[in-house]
């Protein structure tokens, strides 16, 4: 225990900082399908009884070793023309869907209705998305959130014998400090999807917008139109339709990667990730931060009460009796008001104390 204590004024020997941490995160098509097996046993996608989303990850499930990197599902509203032509799980798309947009944008002005995801910045009912993928990330992944204006989405768009044939990279091009091309909801701020090949042109022109990516959740919502942009921004019947529509011989060139595929959103899914050539974007990690300002004046902390200091009752850095005391700090504890241990630093070296010098040692706890 110290034999003196030195007390810290919170108003001189204290401050508070934050700093924001960026790190890259890459996700090739070949780890979201293809590495570990080929549809339909891929050893890294695991689907659920539920079948209501399916779980990626960048090593085979099973293992110890697997990280988790996000979630996938479809959905499309009641309001979408796939709600009357298609009946498997067509109450479960529509509840993912509702369930999205309630926790992502939260209610309109009427009773119990969800507002529908957009692909611009109003909210004013212009430039609905009624049937969507959604692709939901870890936090091992994003941390805190994903950085404006870093997030970008390689997809094919070709026809079923050739996906990758032809592709759409979907950017946030306008999130950015500087640009006013974010909207805050009741998810958190989220950005628009632009084709980056497009003049993105006003904040209100979604005509080379396929999606939102809302950064503090976390999300992606792709519209099924990224599909149809041959024959304008419509309904994506052909990206959630089954059957005879996605065999390789179909005419409108808008199929799937699999020739056989059913309704099922776990398909539908397997569909979507094997169209994903790249995904990358930034996350953040805020790191907030208290520094103290520990001082050692010229009086104290000159002995140290460390025993082995004294060596039969005599100090053993001096010499002689006429000698100045000398002391080497090594650690700094930080107590209450109680002198009770909160916390400890340790220096990396050593460092002299004496009469004839003082110290000022910054302490940064992180958290």
């Amino acid at each position: 225990m110290p034999v003196s204590y030195e007390p810290i004024n919170v108003n001189t020997d204290v401050t508070t900082t934050k700093t924001i941490l960026h790190e890259a995160i890459p996700l090739t098509g070949t780890i979201i399908s293809g590495t570990y097996g080929t549809f339909p046993d891929e050893e890294n996608i695991k689907n659920f009884t539920h079948g209501m989303f399916q779980s990626v990850y960048d090593y085979p499930y099973l293992s110890s070793s697997a990280n988790h990197i996000f979630d996938i599902t479809v959905g499309y509203d009641e309001s979408s023309q796939l709600s009357s032509s298609i009946s498997t799980q067509n109450s479960k798309k529509i509840n993912m869907y509702n369930q999205f947009s309630q926790v992502l944008l939260g209610y309109t002005g009427s009773a119990n209705t969800v507002r529908l995801f957009e692909s611009d910045l109003l909210l004013d009912g212009d430039g609905q998305m009624p049937d969507v993928a959604i692709l939901s990330f870890s936090r091992l992944l994003t941390k805190d959130q994903i950085k404006q204006g870093t997030f970008s989405l390689e997809l094919g768009v070709g026809p079923y014998t050739a996906s990758m044939g032809s592709t759409i990279t979907l950017q946030d091009l306008k999130s950015s400090p500087n640009l006013d091309g974010t909207v805050s909801t009741v998810g958190g701020d989220y950005g628009v999807l632009y084709d980056s090949t497009s003049s993105i042109g006003a904040a209100a022109d979604n005509s080379a917008s396929y999606g939102v990516v809302f950064y503090q959740a976390g999300i992606a919502v792709i519209s099924g139109s990224v599909w149809h942009r041959a024959t304008g921004r419509l309904s994506g019947a052909a990206v959630f339709n089954s059957g005879s529509t996605l065999s390789g011989s179909d005419p409108t060139g808008l199929t799937w990667q699999h020739s056989v595929m059913s309704a099922s959103i776990s398909g539908n899914c397997d569909a979507v990730r094997n169209r994903i050539k790249n995904l990358t974007f930034n996350n953040s990690t805020e790191i907030n931060s208290t520094i103290y300002f520990c001082r050692l004046p010229v009086n104290k902390f000159n002995y140290s009460s460390n025993p082995t200091y004294v060596s039969e009752s005599k100090i053993r850095v001096k010499n002689n009796a006429s000698d100045v005391p000398v002391a080497y700090c090594t650690t700094v504890g930080l107590y209450n008001a109680r002198n009770e241990l909160l916390a400890v630093a340790k220096l990396s070296e050593p460092l002299k104390k004496t009469p004839q010098n003082e110290l000022t040692i910054r302490v940064r706890l992180d958290y």
